[in-house]
């Protein structure tokens, strides 16, 4: 089946040590769990299988223009200059490895096909299967992974190269998902 390879949210506002978002637990998550190093081996992994490579990264423009100021997640992103595009905070991680022949999406909501040509981009390259890392599992893997499936694709999480803000939360994403994806190490897929 021909596959993409769908990174969500690996910037460094929220998985960096620096980032403004430090404190709610995803950086430490990531050290602690090996994430950056599973990521690495599979981002290799899907390019030596030639898969379709897409990172996904949530933030806003410079007037927070598009920001849900209603939003208990992202409603104070302004008031601390959070999350703010074509700045540090909204590059993806050193530890990300991102090439110029990758496509690179930006969206405004927690979901990545949400108001982003990530749908079109899939269908135009007759892609079926997702496979699907990113931060936070409960958060934007959760939502994406919902609506993937909506769509009728088949969606393989790997569960080592997610992370989320405490090992419950992860936990309980990836028991809660397994009704709709199927979960693997990438180990196990790659």
């Amino acid at each position: 089946m021909p596959t993409a390879f769908i990174l969500i949210d690996f910037i460094n506002e929220i998985v960096h040590e620096s980032g403004k978002l430090a404190t709610k637990g995803y950086s430490n998550f990531i050290k602690d769990n090996s994430i950056f190093q599973n990521l690495s081996s599979a981002i290799h992994k899907a390019r030596e299988n030639n898969l379709l490579i897409i990172h996904v990264k949530i933030g806003f423009s410079k007037d927070y223009a598009e920001q849900p100021k209603s939003s208990p997640l992202f409603g104070k992103a302004h008031e601390f200059q959070a999350l703010k595009l074509s700045s540090w905070a909204t590059e993806f991680h050193e530890q990300i490895e991102v090439k110029e022949n990758d496509v690179i999406l930006t969206k405004h909501r927690v979901n990545a096909f949400h108001a982003t040509p990530l749908d079109l981009i899939l269908k135009n390259n007759a892609i079926d299967s997702l496979l699907i890392a990113g931060v936070a599992t409960d958060l934007a893997v959760s939502s994406t992974v919902r609506d993937a499936h909506d769509r009728d694709y088949h969606i393989t999480i790997l569960a080592d190269c997610c992370a989320a803000a405490n090992k419950e939360d992860h936990e309980t994403a990836l028991l809660s998902l397994k009704k709709i994806a199927t979960v693997k190490s990438s180990k196990e897929v790659f």
